[in-house]
């Protein structure tokens, strides 16, 4: 980080000694000794490993005190990073009469000289630093004539220059022998740190606060540093004296940094980069990413910030199934931002979309080429796999998986097999990639679909021709057929009933056992009741998002109800949301469809679409009325089995039988319910426990 002088004056005082620190030219590392040592520096970085101590068996060189000092290494004149320098006190451990052998316990004998004395003391001695986010460890190779060795005496110190770190941080050093023949020696020291500027959360609010004097005048500049390319400049203002510069928590990012200079000529300039580690820019920052195509098989990640994600190739097929990954031929690597990628594809097509995804968590989607290409075709991609002596084995690729082709599955791959493989065989397929053992290919399926609602299609004419020659010959009696048809079709919608979607927060097995029961009741109403605990395997293989969203489709299309089941850990959830948004949109399990429904689930209630469409309902001594989040009051909200009346009539809507029959009815699910509801308010550490002692 630049160092001005007057910053560091702010910082380390204002001693005229302190002002002067030492300028290093260069970015190499260096090591000198003091007089009678000589020593070596490894070329990089070596691995820090201490190891056990082991027993000295003679003298040797070993380190005693470890004493750092303040320097600048400077890139260029005006371009200086403060740096630690290190100094590594030396001793002899052991005594001469304990020597054995010379060529033993780090001695190098002089072919020249017979006496011990007359050979050399050597050492290797690691030293070890860390300052968040850096660590390193370098090794120095001391060397000192045995004659200048005395037991138990300092025979002069070694110099490293040098660790570079920042105003402010933390330095842990160690020091130790290869092999160790003591404990490592150990410093610790805390960096002066910058006490003019502040950076402190009030709300939405975050706040600069810049303490210097009122006479001093300095440059102020806010920008983006960008690691992929040139900084981007942002704010820029000449002030003078203290200030306090508000930004709103939207204009955060973690490669906002702040850059201040006097204004004097040829000053040096300080930067800091203070919200690298905040969750509100790094938030920010995923909401400003955005894909971009660039023709013709191009594809580019704007963002204001460097990235840590990787990008995927999918193919999206239609009916809003999840984009299914491929592995060829987007290698999983990290992307590059503002930087035109080519996709490695013979053909494009609009099936084919980018996923960008950061610690496994899907951040973009993108189906680059809908606008150019059109919308998704119902198209089955082909994976061929190629084997020695040209053998090759095909599969269509399927939300259950990827399908063996003239297999014996019950899917439309394996029913169409054969075709499919005619097709590719006759160039009726588009190759979309290649190498040498793969290939990608896109069948179009529009022939087949048109078979099909052909046949359909012959079928109903010939069904109308029979029912009017049946007309015309049976006047009388088809007309009484005709009307017990539709008095039995009337009887039969009755028990079909309205459907009902269940949503609930699994946080117990006792809980899940009654949303289990109350799922059961419904159903001899008679509703379609939907849940997740009935549909384990759709959910694994859909996710709990997707197949809520194909459940809240279906149901609202069909006339149908949301029922939002409150718990102590559903209204938790809630309030989650309500505070930080999509952060707490992560599933707590693998089939928890609740935490992940909120995220449509919210927006209808923000926006006014809920009543007619959600229902609300909670268990009588699990939760009380007023823990029901005021959002979620625009819809009935009841109270269960105290008013399973109410709450079953507004469930079957017009079709609700009348008061006595209803009354029976609500009888029926009461029983039902209460053993499981017992059941779960007499368990050790029941929900309603703490919830009725915190309400």
């Amino acid at each position: 980080m630049p160092v001005p002088w007057f910053l560091l004056s702010l910082a380390l005082g204002r001693s005229p000694m302190v002002l002067s620190l030492e300028k290093l030219m260069g970015p190499q590392d260096t090591a000198r000794c003091s007089p009678g040592l000589s020593c070596h520096l490894w070329d990089g970085d070596v691995l820090c490993l201490p190891g056990s101590i082991v027993s000295a068996p003679g003298p040797v060189l070993v380190p005693t005190r470890l004493q750092t000092e303040l320097v600048l290494r400077c890139h260029q004149e005006t371009d200086c990073d403060l740096c630690v320098r290190v100094a590594i006190h030396l001793a002899v451990h052991g005594h001469w009469e304990e020597l054995k052998d010379e060529d033993k316990f780090g001695i190098a004998a002089d072919p020249e000289l017979e006496e011990p004395r007359n050979a050399f003391l050597q050492a290797q001695v690691v030293l070890s630093f860390q300052a968040y986010p850096t660590a390193r460890c370098v090794l120095l190779e001391v060397q000192v004539r045995a004659a200048l060795a005395q037991p138990g005496q300092s025979v002069g110190s070694v110099v490293f220059d040098c660790f570079e770190a920042a105003l402010g941080a933390e330095v842990r050093l160690w020091s130790y022998t290869q092999p160790r023949y003591q404990k490592e020696l150990n410093l610790t020291q805390q960096l002066p740190a910058l006490p003019w500027l502040s950076v402190s959360a009030d709300g939405d609010d975050v706040h600069l606060v810049l303490d210097v004097s009122e006479e001093q005048h300095f440059g102020l500049s806010l920008y983006w540093n960008q690691v992929q390319g040139p900084t981007k400049p942002w704010w820029h203002s000449n002030l003078t004296g203290p200030q306090n510069i508000t930004l709103n928590h939207t204009d955060l990012f973690p490669c906002l940094c702040i850059q201040v200079w006097p204004l004097e000529p040829d000053s040096v300039r300080t930067s800091l980069c203070p919200f690298r580690e905040d969750p509100r820019a790094h938030r920010n920052l995923w909401r400003a990413a955005r894909l971009r195509l660039l023709p013709p098989r191009g594809w580019q990640l704007n963002a204001p910030c460097s990235l840590l994600a990787e990008a995927t190739l999918c193919w999206q097929a239609p009916g809003g199934v999840p984009c299914q990954s491929l592995v060829p031929p987007l290698s999983r690597a990290n992307v590059t931002v503002n930087k035109t990628l080519e996709l490695p594809l013979l053909n494009a097509h609009p099936n084919l979309c980018v996923q960008v995804s950061s610690w496994e968590k899907l951040q973009l989607q993108e189906c680059l080429w809908a606008d150019s290409l059109g919308a998704l075709k119902d198209d089955m991609l082909l994976v061929e796999t190629r084997g020695p002596q040209d053998n090759r084995s095909l599969c269509a690729l399927e939300p259950s998986g990827c399908t063996p082709l003239l297999s014996r599955a019950s899917t439309r791959a394996a029913r169409l097999g054969e075709q499919l493989l005619q097709d590719l065989q006759s160039g009726q397929c588009l190759q979309l990639w290649e190498d040498d053992l793969r290939a990608l290919w896109a069948c179009p399926m529009d022939k087949y679909v048109h078979q099909r609602w052909a046949l359909v299609w012959l079928a109903c004419l010939l069904l109308a021709s029979v029912l009017f020659l049946l007309f015309l010959f049976k006047k009388d009696h088809v007309k009484g057929w005709l009307r017990l048809l539709k008095e039995d079709l009337r009887a039969g919608a009755a028990p079909r009933g309205r459907a009902a979607l269940l949503l609930y927060s699994a946080e117990d097995p006792g809980f899940e056992r009654l949303v289990g029961a109350l799922a059961s009741a419904l159903c001899q109403l008679p509703l379609r009741v939907a849940v997740d605990l009935w549909s384990r395997r759709e959910l694994s293989a859909q996710g709990p998002l997707a197949w809520f969203h194909a459940q809240r489709r279906q149901t609202l299309q069909d006339g149908g109800v949301v029922v939002l089941l409150f718990s102590p850990g559903a209204v938790a959830l809630c309030h989650e949301w309500l505070q930080d948004g999509a952060a707490a949109s992560a599933p707590h399990g693998p089939h928890d469809a609740y935490a992940a429904s909120l995220s449509c689930v919210l927006p209808d209630f923000l926006q006014g679409r809920a009543p007619g469409r959600y229902v609300g309902a909670y268990f009588d001594g699990l939760l009380h009325s007023e823990a029901v989040p005021a959002l979620f009051r625009s819809v009935p909200v009841f109270s269960l089995p105290s008013q399973l009346p109410d709450f079953l009539g507004t469930l079957q809507g017009p079709a609700a039988p009348r008061p006595g029959r209803l009354g029976e009815k609500a009888k029926q699910v009461s029983r039902a319910l209460q053993p499981a509801l017992d059941q779960l308010l007499q368990a050790p550490g029941a929900p309603g426990d703490c919830t009725r002692d915190g309400t």
